[in-house]
């Protein structure tokens, strides 16, 4: 299996182009041609993850963090990052990070966590732009249905659960073909009038490349009309967090997150409530959406990595939880398994048995 086609596979559920933009998620060592023999799935990449990837025959290893965020102008093996970098290049070992574009999506990180803590109803906490985009295309009244077929099997016409959506309305069109041109419908030197169809179709940005090869490829004109917007529309469905509805005692729900996470040691501002019905989270970094689970009157707001002054804007309106990076992201790998698993029978997939999580706890 050709790692491009895995890749191709994972940007459909998440694509690359959600990613934050201080993110460098996507192929970091090696090349899309590879033929993937087996896959190691992990949440950080460490040297201790590449030589499990070696024992376990593994050629490319999926991790949910990036070994690199920024440029590098050095590879010094005195540091551990060149020092990864080294021995999957000489072990021949891609290296492909799938992380903020896979948080950003409705079905991804913070959906895994909303599971795990039994949460109903996850909606995303802060939305997103969509990649929404619009066809407008004019078409001869006879080929309508034979283009549409093919536009919707190129990306077309999904809008959120429904799909092959269009708008469709009749018209007449005109044209003069001189010399040079080639109609399929008419005379050079003569004007036509043609019963046409101006199609609107939904898609998705990432769509754009088939869809413009659809329009080359099955419009009958040799010269289409067409115009492509982009939208401004906010989606529902991606973005940063999730919240939603349960009810639960504080002491419960701690316990419960204590139990299912593994969690050593928590942090967390004043209880103000035992009585919880509305929990938000965000897997990883999660401060930049406390004023968010405030403003959906969430009581509580699970995520990590707060610092000190940003536990104050709790403000005695939310009581915050911080889990621990690892801890709340753990189960991302499982997350990477399950989607793959069901997409590849022919590639040997591992769970990483390697805990990278850097931080220990002193008892």
């Amino acid at each position: 299996m050709k790692l491009s086609k895995i890749i191709e596979s994972l940007e459909k559920w998440a694509p690359s182009i959600y990613q934050e933009s201080y993110d460098n998620s996507g192929l970091i060592i090696g090349n899309i041609n590879s033929d993937i023999k087996g896959c190691l799935i992990t949440l950080d990449c460490t040297e201790k993850v590449i030589e499990e990837a070696i024992k376990k025959k593994c050629n490319l290893i999926i991790s949910h963090h990036p070994i690199l965020f920024k440029s590098i102008n050095k590879i010094n093996y005195d540091d551990w990052e060149s020092r990864v970098i080294k021995k999957s290049i000489q072990n021949e070992i891609n290296i492909y990070a799938f992380h903020t574009n896979l948080d950003n999506v409705s079905d991804g990180v913070n959906k895994k966590i909303c599971d795990i803590l039994k949460i109903n109803n996850p909606q995303v906490l802060r939305k997103k732009e969509s990649l929404s985009c619009k066809l407008d295309i004019y078409i001869p009244e006879n080929d309508k249905d034979e283009f549409l077929k093919n536009v919707f099997n190129s990306g077309g016409g999904i809008i959120g659960n429904y799909s092959e959506c269009s708008y469709q309305i009749s018209g007449k069109g005109t044209y003069l073909p001189n010399k040079e041109s080639n109609p399929k419908i008419g005379d050079i030197n003569k004007k036509q009038i043609i019963n046409e169809i101006k199609l609107e179709i939904f898609f998705n940005k990432t769509f754009m490349e088939d869809i413009r090869d659809c329009i080359n490829r099955y419009h009958p004109y040799d010269e289409p009309t067409y115009h492509i917007y982009n939208t401004l529309n906010i989606s529902k469905n991606i973005g940063s967090g999730m919240f939603g509805d349960r009810k639960i005692e504080f002491d419960s729900l701690v316990s419960e997150i204590k139990k299912s996470f593994n969690v050593k040691s928590i942090r967390h501002t004043n209880i103000l409530n035992n009585k919880i019905s509305k929990i938000a989270v965000c897997g990883g970094s999660g401060s930049f959406l406390i004023q968010d689970a405030i403003s959906v009157g969430a009581d509580v707001f699970i995520t990590s990595d707060i610092k000190y002054h940003d536990f104050f804007q709790a403000d005695n309106k939310i009581t915050i939880i911080d889990i621990g990076h690892y801890e709340g992201e753990q189960f991302t790998k499982d997350l990477i398994y399950e989607y793959l698993s069901k997409k590849f029978l022919n590639i040997a997939l591992h769970l990483s048995n390697e805990n990278t999580n850097p931080i220990n706890y002193y008892n």
